[in-house]
This record gives C-alpha cells, structure tokens and sequence, in this order.
C-alpha cells in the first residue's frame, strides 16, 4: 500500500463563533480541494473567507513541501474547534433578570484542516 501524503494547516483566535464557522466547515467536508476552493469563494458567511484562505495555506503547503498538484488533494479531514472567550467586563455588559448583569462574551474559535491525496483506483 502506498504511502498517503496528510498535509495539515491551522488557523488560530479567529475571532467568530465555533457554531458558526462549523456552519461553514460542514459544507467542505470531503470535497476536492479546488472544488471547496470554488464553494467557498461565493457563500456569504462571514466565516467563509477565513475557511477559504485556511485551505489554499494548505494546498500551497502541498504543493511546495510534497510536489503535490491540487487535483489530486481532498479535504479529508476539517474542524472548528473553541478558541478563548473575551469577556467585555466590567463595563461592556447587559442587565439581566433579578437585578444581574451579564457580560457580553466575545467567542473566537481554531479552525484545522487535514488534506489528504485522492485515492487512485487501479
């Protein structure tokens, strides 16, 4: 069996919600790389662009590191997970029920991605 190339890119404190970036990500899973490069490119989520600039880091790792052509890459593996929360306290906050007072809580989140070669079939 031959030796699969994994080629690996992550993007760190990009400053959207998990939720909304696997929103995006859910979309790519297990496409081509250029034809995720394709969708990505036109969906309007805001999320979107930094997906989108994560994978064509990935492909220009492949082709530089591994000689690897984008046609022969998959998105094999893709994820958002939860980056630090920044608290907007004391000041940036909301008032709450029962006299409370709830901060805003600014969520960001790493995003990883893992492309592999396409299988050839003999």
């Amino acid at each position: 069996m031959a030796e699969v190339f994994e080629v690996r890119a992550v993007a760190k404190h990009i400053p959207i919600a998990t939720q909304k970036v696997r929103l995006v990500v859910n979309v790519v899973r297990g496409m081509g790389a250029e034809q995720a490069l394709d969708t990505l490119r036109f969906m309007p989520q805001r999320s979107a662009e930094p997906v989108f600039k994560l994978i064509q880091s990935a492909v220009a790792n492949a082709e530089e590191n591994f000689g690897l052509e984008i046609d022969e890459l998959v998105v094999h593996r893709i994820y958002a997970d939860e980056g630090p929360r920044h608290r907007k306290a004391p000041y940036g906050g909301r008032f709450a029920g029962r006299g409370r007072f709830r901060p805003i809580m600014r969520r960001s989140s790493h995003i990883t991605v893992v492309l592999a070669e396409r299988e050839i079939e003999d």
